[in-house]
């Protein structure tokens, strides 16, 4: 199943991608820094979910209390309170 997840307090908007059998598949962030949010996009494909929010989780960009990593795993926490 395909997750969309608007994005708060970073410069990109929204991140789309699939959990299939507990793994991620198909990351994709819109908006943001293109190339370093494709480069995470590869390194998780099919990483486990529950790795991927305990690795990203938390992450700070900048002053922000947050960042597009940590966006994304707050998207697959909501994504697996929906399974």
């Amino acid at each position: 199943m395909k997750y969309q997840y608007r994005t708060q307090g970073t410069c990109s908007e929204m991140i789309e991608f699939e959990i299939v059998d507990g793994k991620l598949h198909n990351v994709q962030f819109y908006g943001g820094c293109h190339g370093n949010l494709q480069g995470i996009g590869k390194l998780v494909e099919g990483m486990d979910a529950n790795e991927v929010i305990a690795k990203l989780g938390g992450i700070r960009c900048g002053y922000k209390d947050t960042s597009c990593p940590d966006q994304l795993s707050k998207a697959i926490c909501a994504a697996l309170k929906n399974l």
